[in-house]
């Protein structure tokens, strides 16, 4: 059983996102369950997401998602643009969302919020 947590301010990005795709709230759920829970439960191989050089330890993964499919953004398949920052715990199974973008938006992740979630964590 993976435990999904997320922080305010990925929750807010979340809304903003879905105010644009309006298939977000689905696509996301779709995500999760044959996404991470296959990689993580099943060990099942995965490249839609990739870790964050600087950010990993023993404890945690944080990882960027760099293909999700987006069915509001119809012929990109998986590769919709939409970008999801999450941090993975071995110990507690838990997922913790961070940051969710549109590449077009924003070039890059918001490497200070990651930064001060993981302070946290620790």
């Amino acid at each position: 059983m993976i435990n999904y947590k997320s922080l305010p301010e990925f929750e807010k990005d979340f809304k903003s996102l879905l105010k644009r795709y309006r298939t977000l709230e689905d696509d996301f759920e779709i995500f999760k369950k044959y996404t991470i829970e296959t990689f993580y439960n099943q060990g099942v191989p995965t490249s839609a997401f990739v870790p964050i050089q600087g950010f990993c330890s023993e404890k945690y993964v944080s990882n960027k998602v760099r293909k999700f499919a987006c069915r509001s953004l119809p012929g990109r398949g998986n590769q919709s643009g939409i970008r999801i920052i999450f941090i993975w715990q071995e110990d507690s199974r838990t997922v913790t969302f961070v940051e969710m973008y549109f590449k077009g938006d924003k070039t890059e992740e918001d490497r200070e919020r990651l930064k001060n979630t993981l302070n946290k964590l620790e």
